[in-house]
């Protein structure tokens, strides 16, 4: 009974397809030359450009990957791990908040990053507003500058280990490494370099509070916290040293060391 239902429903559909199909192959192609670009689109100087739908379309799907972007192509990661382990070192795990270790990663993250944005800038999008270049050589153009900062703070190390993993031949250079490879590598060796300045700015801290955790337990004073005593001792430490300028600077440094 239900095959028998599902045929009859079936065939409108067969005989549609049947009428429409002899229709469609008797077109002829010259009529669809015609027609306006839906995918591309002729430039003055003869080359071919994607169509404006599908410009809105890339545009569109690049913002929905720009987080995911500012997380693994930038120097984001390193400055707001820093900045954490900071905080932790410090021993305020709520001061300075998480929107203001946020607002300071994203500002000093544009900082440093600066000179990349300018040169894609200048490279890629001034061409691509002016129609002097296509939209697929804007963004072969565009990840140069992005590609060549993140060349110089990845490790050979890392980029060898993800290399033996895909089973890809050997590179003839950097140029030739592929995106694929250089994302985890990067990102990879983002992580090592802030877990390495995270551990030079817990020391002095855990100095601190050794001494204090010492002094208090020669004194018999063991139901006193450590933390609380070894807290304004740290404050002090951190300001009288100027640490926000010495971090954050050398935190700037280090992408161009």
């Amino acid at each position: 009974m239900r095959s028998a239902f599902t045929a009859a429903r079936q065939r409108p559909v067969r005989l549609f397809t049947r009428l429409c199909l002899p229709l469609l192959l008797l077109i002829s192609p010259a009529a669809f030359a015609q027609l306006p670009g839906i995918i591309s689109q002729q430039l003055s100087n003869g080359a071919q450009n994607w169509s404006l739908p599908i410009q809105t379309l890339v545009f569109i799907t690049t913002l929905t990957l720009l987080p995911a972007m500012l997380l693994m192509c930038t120097s984001f990661t390193r400055i707001i791990i820093v900045l954490g382990l900071l905080r932790n070192a410090l021993g305020t795990p709520s001061a300075p908040p998480n929107q203001v270790l946020l607002g300071l990663g994203l500002f000093l993250t544009f900082f440093v990053m600066a000179p990349v944005f300018d040169k894609i800038y200048s490279d890629a999008y001034q061409p691509f507003s002016e129609n002097k270049i296509t939209m697929q050589d804007a963004m072969d153009k565009g990840a140069q500058p992005l590609r060549q900062f993140m060349l110089r703070q990845t490790r050979e190390s890392d980029l060898a280990l993800y290399a033996r993993l895909a089973n890809i031949p050997p590179l003839a250079g950097p140029e030739a490494v592929p995106m694929r490879i250089l994302l985890p590598a990067y990102v990879t060796s983002e992580l090592k370099t802030a877990f390495q300045i995270g551990f030079t700015v817990f020391i002095p801290f855990m100095i601190i509070d050794l001494v204090v955790a010492s002094v208090l337990m020669a004194l018999g004073m063991m139901m006193v916290p450590p933390a609380t005593i070894s807290l304004p001792f740290k404050l002090m430490l951190f300001v009288l040293v100027d640490g926000w300028q010495l971090l954050l600077g050398s935190l700037a440094q280090s992408f161009y060391s």
